[in-house]
């Protein structure tokens, strides 16, 4: 058996974007379980904005939804609440707070140097839809990251920003994009049977073999600018 070590997987995907922290949680199973057949890959973050340039000083959740989507957010609530339950996740839209996201995506960054990009990822996810924290406040942001042993260095944003316009120019306007080895591509939140299939068919493409699933082995969504 050969490990499954070369592979990198881009997530671009916007710590305002509820699909965004659905598809992460459904694609870290899927990779637990692509790990469990003796599968290794590596999971990099990438930033994406929803709303560039949006201010950081904060204002209702709902307010913002139904200004941009208008009536059609009422229709659209509950399909995501329901699928975030599915995945154990609680979305609390009536609590969180609309924000810039630029310094989330900068702390990341800074994360993902010291090895804990995923864990404030989800951090972040975590704080902005279930417990209604204001993620463009620079205290927030200090707290959250003491929570999960980061040391803020004030760095990255050079790098965020050098990845939002690789972000543009790769034509992405939806996310959560799912981006592996700079060729293919997967959109949406998508169940975690699905995720797990295309990992074993990159698998499969490069000629490396998995061991078999275990015995026992038992609507997607993209938010868009």
């Amino acid at each position: 058996m050969r490990l499954f070590i070369h592979v990198k997987v881009e997530i671009f995907s916007d710590v305002a974007c509820p699909w965004c922290y659905i598809g992460q949680v459904r694609f870290a199973h899927a990779v637990e379980r692509f790990r469990a057949r003796g599968g290794e890959i590596e999971v990099i973050h990438r930033p994406f904005e929803l709303a560039p340039g949006a201010s950081t000083e904060g204002e209702p959740l709902l307010r913002a939804l139904e200004r941009k989507f208008g009536a059609g957010f009422a229709q659209m609530a509950p399909r995501v609440i329901d699928a975030a339950a599915e995945d154990g996740l609680v979305m609390n839209f009536d609590k969180a707070v609309s924000t810039g996201t630029f310094d989330a995506h900068r702390l990341i960054e800074v994360a993902a140097r010291q090895g804990l990009g995923h864990e404030m990822s989800e951090r972040l996810f975590a704080a902005y839809f279930t417990e209604g924290l204001h993620v463009g406040d620079p205290e927030v942001l200090a707290r959250l990251a003491e929570e999960i042993g980061v040391k803020d260095t004030g760095e990255g944003a050079e790098e965020v920003r050098a990845q939002l316009a690789r972000a543009h120019a790769l034509g992405i306007s939806g996310v959560p994009l799912f981006l592996f080895e700079e060729k293919y591509t997967v959109s949406g939140a998508q169940p975690e049977d699905t995720f797990l299939t295309v990992l074993e068919e990159l698998a499969e493409r490069t000629g490396q073999t998995l061991l078999p699933p275990p015995a026992d082995n038992c609507d997607d969504g993209v938010c868009a600018v």
